[in-house]
């Protein structure tokens, strides 16, 4: 399936406006509900090309396992003011922290 690289950054950008305060989703879960659930990696080419006039909350974006993004110094500090938790090795609790988006009226 050939992916349109704008309607996949507008679908990219629309799921991450949604993701509620206190809330993460990882880079695959965003490429799944944008119906692409093998492209984990263009989200994050996404998210690095996003201006700050969009006014994204970026910072909720980790990987699979938690992490945060080595080129975003101050994302942890961001998750840690919306009250996300973080495990002992550095990386976002998901047990605790990833949006069920499911359950969300946000969604």
């Amino acid at each position: 399936m050939k992916i349109d690289p704008r309607q996949f950054a507008n679908d990219v950008y629309e799921i991450v406006a949604a993701i509620p305060a206190g809330r993460v989703l990882t880079y695959g879960r965003v490429a799944t509900l944008a119906g692409y659930p093998n492209h984990a990696r263009l989200v994050g080419h996404v998210m690095r090309g996003a201006t700050v006039s969009l006014g994204l909350p970026c910072h909720r974006v980790v990987g699979i396992d938690g992490h945060t993004a080595p080129c975003c110094p101050r994302q942890r500090y961001l998750l840690e003011q919306e009250g996300v938790q973080f495990k002992a090795n550095g990386n976002v609790d998901l047990k605790a922290a990833l949006w069920d988006v499911m359950t969300s009226a946000n969604w």
